[in-house]
């Protein structure tokens, strides 16, 4: 009795060189659709499905292989004589080999304007049930989802059989694939149905490199990505210079990436060192914005993290290439940008959009044994919703300056400080047990430059310390949450040192 193989794919990258192996090595194959034609036009023969099962494809396609000659020749056990013997009495052939993959799902509801239509039709049944029955029975049947895997498994093939132990390695890949593939579906379905906290919380991510360690040297690590993220996204960045990332890096590309995402409107620089921001700048040019982000803080940013939101020019690469520099992240870079910053051999560059994915709003953090999931902080406020509750209100300039601070102290560890003029931040205090620490570690890094600067606070001031801490530093304007049970002790200091205060009812907690 020969061998039979079973090849349906939507992805036909080296399928021929696989069908045409199959047949020199004596396995009848058995297809369906297009991989069938494929096959054909090749010249290499082939039968199709409906000859096997006596049962012509019906509802358009949706049903071919859901039939029992499929799933018994699949999930019949070698072993067992009385699997054996039905088949034989049924005169079902054994399905020896299975080579499929899916319908492409993922690229279907990626497509701009998708119809909800389309997406359930890209939902592939008979694949992902012929590739878990072919898995269930790996000891007698060699499953392939990977196009990867071809060569390995031929090469297997023309020596004896893959060994026991390639096939439950490729059907333990097969669950990894089907898993990958129902958590996109389950997370389109709780999309489209708006579903706030499903009863479970469905997420899968695929494997974008391997890290040499984590944190730490003694830590192992990879990086992932989330199954269909698009927009602005380390994950999505293409690498066009230097070593490999990170796992620190990462992270403080991805803090970099988030901050300068909220200076869309004109050319901004973050320089970013252990996940918080050592100096911002928005100017009008993107060289302007990147010396503001510079002169911030020009001791921490070495061997710092920077994004920039403007592809990067010639003028703006040359200050770039004279500071050690770990990562710089723009939406592209000049030829001549290139010619100059590749001259460095270590420094990484990336390319990412800079747009924001709308759908990407759940933040997911691990904690031991679970997930905390929450809304990302999408929060803004503008010049019209703050509310002013001193007696000297900011001048339009002041309250320019304190909405910048304000989208910059929002990235920054809590308890947050920032001190910050003319579109530049001067001083940050970041992570502090007290807010008023956080306010003299900012104040000490202004040092001067703090006189007539504003400050903003992620949170609200539980006692008038911080506000005296500003006006001797000489802070003239502060910006923070409000809501505490004192806030009028703030405001009659702020009233008390001719300091304007203005209150945005929402707070930046970030730990």
């Amino acid at each position: 009795m020969k061998k039979r193989a079973l090849l349906s794919v939507s992805d036909k990258n080296n399928l021929i060189p696989f069908a045409e192996g199959l047949h020199q090595l004596g396995y009848e194959l058995i297809s369906t659709g297009g991989t069938l034609k494929a096959i054909k036009d090749a010249g290499i023969p082939a039968m199709q499905v409906s000859e096997v099962t006596g049962f012509d494809e019906i509802l358009d396609g949706r049903v071919k292989t859901l039939h029992p000659f499929i799933h018994a020749g699949l999930l019949a056990r070698r072993d067992l004589d009385s699997h054996v013997q039905e088949l034989e009495a049924r005169d079902i052939h054994p399905i020896d080999v299975v080579v499929v993959n899916l319908y492409p799902f993922k690229e279907t509801i990626a497509k701009p304007n998708v119809t909800e239509e389309d997406a359930i039709e890209n939902i592939d049944i008979g694949g992902p049930t012929m590739l878990r029955a072919a898995a269930k029975n790996f000891r007698d049947v060699t499953v392939v989802v990977d196009p990867e895997d071809y060569d390995e498994v031929l090469a297997a093939m023309k020596k004896d059989q893959p060994s026991l132990e390639l096939r439950k390695q490729l059907a333990a890949k097969v669950y990894r694939h089907t898993a990958n593939y129902d958590a996109m579906i389950a997370n389109y379905f709780v999309e489209i149905t708006e579903e706030k906290d499903p009863e479970t919380y469905t997420s899968t991510f695929e494997k974008v490199q391997s890290l040499r360690y984590g944190e730490n040297p003694h830590q192992q690590a990879a990086f992932y990505k989330e199954g269909n993220v698009q927009g602005a996204s380390i994950a999505n960045a293409k690498q066009l210079h230097g070593k490999e990332l990170s796992y620190n890096n990462i992270q403080d590309a991805n803090a970099a990436l988030e901050i300068v995402l909220e200076f869309a409107d004109q050319p901004a620089a973050v320089a970013v060192k252990h996940m918080n921001p050592c100096g911002v700048g928005i100017g009008e040019t993107l060289e302007a914005a990147f010396q503001k982000a510079y002169d911030a803080d020009p001791v921490s940013i070495f061997g710092g993290i920077v994004a920039l939101n403007r592809e990067v020019d010639a003028n703006t690469a040359n200050i770039l290439k004279d500071i050690f520099l770990e990562i710089v992240i723009a939406p592209g870079f000049t030829t001549e940008a290139l010619e100059i910053l590749t001259v460095k051999k270590n420094i990484r560059l990336l390319e990412t959009p800079m747009t924001v994915n709308e759908k990407d709003s759940k933040k997911v953090v691990s904690v031991i044994g679970g997930l905390l999931v929450q809304d990302r902080d999408n929060g803004t406020i503008t010049a019209d919703e703050v509310e002013v509750v001193t007696d000297r209100k900011p001048t339009d300039a002041e309250l320019k300056e304190l909405l910048f601070a304000w989208k910059v102290v929002k990235h920054v560890k809590s308890n947050a400080i920032v001190v910050a003029k003319e579109d530049q931040t001067l001083g940050v205090g970041a992570g502090q047990m007290n807010r008023v620490g956080a306010a003299r570690i900012a104040f000490e890094q202004a040092g001067e430059k703090a006189q007539g600067a504003v400050m903003a606070s992620d949170a609200f001031f539980p006692m008038p310390d911080t506000v005296e801490a500003a006006a001797q530093a000489g802070i003239k304007a502060i910006i923070q949450p409000g809501g505490s049970k004192r806030d009028q002790d703030s405001i009659d200091a702020c009233n008390k040192h001719g300091i304007a205060m203005v209150l945005t009812g929402m707070r930046h907690f970030k730990h």
